[in-house]
C-alpha cells in the first residue's frame, strides 16, 4: 500500500493592530475625561493638541502627563477615577478611522486572523470595540493589563499572539507608535507604520513598511510575511 504524503497546513495569518490612533481615533473622548479630571482640581482643559503627543503609553502615563501638562502631580486616586470614568465614556465620541471598516472585513474574508494588543486597560478597550460594532472581529485583545508586560515589552505582542492561537512567525503588527515598532521589532514580527494616526513618521523608524491608506493593510501584511519566509 502506499502511502500519501501530505506536507504541514500552514498556521492562519494573524494581523495585530493597536487601538487608538490606528483602528480608532479616540483622542475626543480621552480628551474629555482629561479635562473632566482637570476642572475637578480647578484646572485649565487642555486641547486635542496638546493631549495627542500624550498618548499610546497606556492610562496610568496618560494622566501623569496630563496632571504635569498643568503643573500637578498624579496619584493612584487620579489614575483609578480617570480609568473609570474612561471606560464608561470610551465610545460617546471615538469613531473607526476612515477605510478601517472595510479593511477588517476583507482581511477577515481573506483568511486572516485579527488581534488587539494596546496599552488600554482591555475592559475598556472591549468596551470600545463593543460599542463601535467590531470586538467580535477580534480572536484576542490583549490590554495594558493583560500580561505582566506591556509594550513596548515584545511580551506584550507575544502574549497578545498567543492568546489570539497565532504564531509570531505568521504574525504582522500594525500601529502608530513607537511602542508598536518596538514591539514586533523584539518579537520578530514585521510591522506596518500608520502614519493616519498620532506618532509622527519618525516614530516608525525599524518598522518594515510604512502606509498612510489602511484599506492597503491586508495586501502589504501577506506581502511582508512572504518577504521574510523566503
Amino acid at each position: 500500500m502506499s502511502h500519501i504524503s501530505h506536507s504541514p497546513r500552514p498556521s492562519v495569518p494573524l494581523l495585530v493592530f493597536d487601538l487608538d490612533g490606528t483602528l480608532v481615533d479616540s483622542v475626543p473622548d480621552l480628551l474629555a475625561c482629561a479635562n473632566r479630571m482637570l476642572r475637578h482640581r480647578a484646572l485649565d482643559d487642555l486641547t486635542a493638541d496638546d493631549l495627542r503627543p500624550m498618548v499610546g503609553d497606556g492610562i496610568p502615563t496618560l494622566v501623569q502627563r496630563v496632571l504635569a501638562h498643568r503643573g500637578a502631580v498624579a496619584d493612584d486616586q487620579a489614575i483609578e477615577a480617570y480609568t473609570a470614568d474612561y471606560t464608561a465614556h470610551a465610545a460617546d465620541a471615538s469613531q473607526l478611522f476612515e477605510g478601517i471598516a472595510p479593511m477588517l472585513q476583507v482581511a477577515v474574508d481573506t483568511g486572516w486572523r485579527l488581534a488587539v494588543c494596546t496599552n488600554k486597560p482591555v475592559l475598556a478597550a472591549r468596551a470600545l470595540l463593543a460599542a463601535l460594532g467590531i470586538e467580535g472581529l477580534f480572536a484576542a485583545i490583549g490590554g495594558g493589563d493583560s500580561f505582566p508586560a506591556r509594550k513596548p515589552d515584545p511580551a506584550h505582542l507575544l502574549g497578545t499572539i498567543s492568546l489570539a492561537n497565532g504564531m509570531p512567525g505568521r504574525s504582522v503588527m500594525v500601529g502608530d507608535h513607537r511602542n508598536d515598532v518596538a514591539s514586533g521589532v523584539g518579537a520578530g514580527v514585521p510591522v506596518i507604520f500608520a502614519t493616519w494616526g498620532y506618532g509622527p513618521e519618525e516614530m516608525g523608524q525599524g518598522a518594515g513598511a510604512t502606509l498612510s491608506d489602511p484599506t492597503l493593510i491586508p495586501a502589504l501584511a501577506r506581502w511582508l510575511l512572504s518577504r521574510s519566509s523566503t
